[in-house]
């Protein structure tokens, strides 16, 4: 195991020394990864709480309400924590885990603006329209999109879904995967799809953070579909 405390390049370097890391990053299911969790009873992580949730929180808040946005899709709305601190009209969550997804059903039920689906990216064709909102959230799962394939579906569907904005909270570097974890720069990714503008990016306070308390390297990254 590599030690956590080294800096991240140095983590990096010793991870692309493994022979294994290729072949892992292969055999890695996100999918049987986060059902495994979650049936177990676990969370979505220290992302959607505490402050890192409330951060995350005051900055989809204040763009829904400043941008007049009707309707979000959450690609990845995980064990709902980050989603019961959200004031949108109306709001779909996709995940790739069933358990999860029966949860959010159970704790929203009665909320007739929140719906929930099993999202599965090989089997999600929506040529139709039928999945699409004026703002897409992708928050903290692109860098748990271990495979290529996985995360070029991912990335696909969450642009397409986008009828005005797309909204990544993510990493934006590269890095080999890591058990569940692979960083992608994820704003040169972007660059393939030229019918979104980079309109903001706001970085994370808590960034390196070294009080012992949640920290996280991933920032917002806001599109903006252009009107051509």
């Amino acid at each position: 195991m590599i030690p956590r405390f080294l800096p991240r390049p140095a983590r990096e370097w010793l991870q692309r020394l493994s022979p294994g890391a290729a072949r892992q990053a292969a055999q890695f299911s996100a999918t049987h990864y986060w059902e495994k969790r979650y049936a177990a009873g676990g969370t979505s992580g220290e992302g959607s709480y505490g402050r890192l949730a409330e951060f995350k929180a005051g900055v989809i808040n204040d763009f829904v309400a400043a941008h007049g946005i009707q309707s979000v899709i959450e690609f990845g709305c995980g064990d709902g924590n980050q989603l019961s601190l959200l004031s949108v009209p109306k709001y779909v969550g996709l995940d790739v885990s069933a358990s999860v997804v029966q949860r959010c059903i159970s704790r929203f039920g009665q909320d007739t603006t929140k719906s929930f689906f099993l999202y599965d990216g090989k089997s999600f064709h929506d040529a139709g329209g039928v999945f699409q909102a004026d703002l897409i959230l992708s928050l903290d799962v692109i860098y748990h999109v271990v495979s290529d394939e996985a995360f070029e579906s991912y990335m696909s569907h969450a642009c397409s879904a986008a009828r005005r904005h797309l909204m990544l909270y993510t990493t934006d570097y590269e890095s080999p995967a890591s058990g569940h974890q692979r960083h992608r720069a994820i704003s040169h990714w972007m660059k393939r799809k030229p019918e979104f503008v980079l309109a903001q990016t706001i970085p994370n306070p808590y960034a390196g953070s070294a009080d012992g308390k949640e920290q996280s390297d991933a920032k917002f990254l806001i599109y903006e579909r252009s009107a051509s």
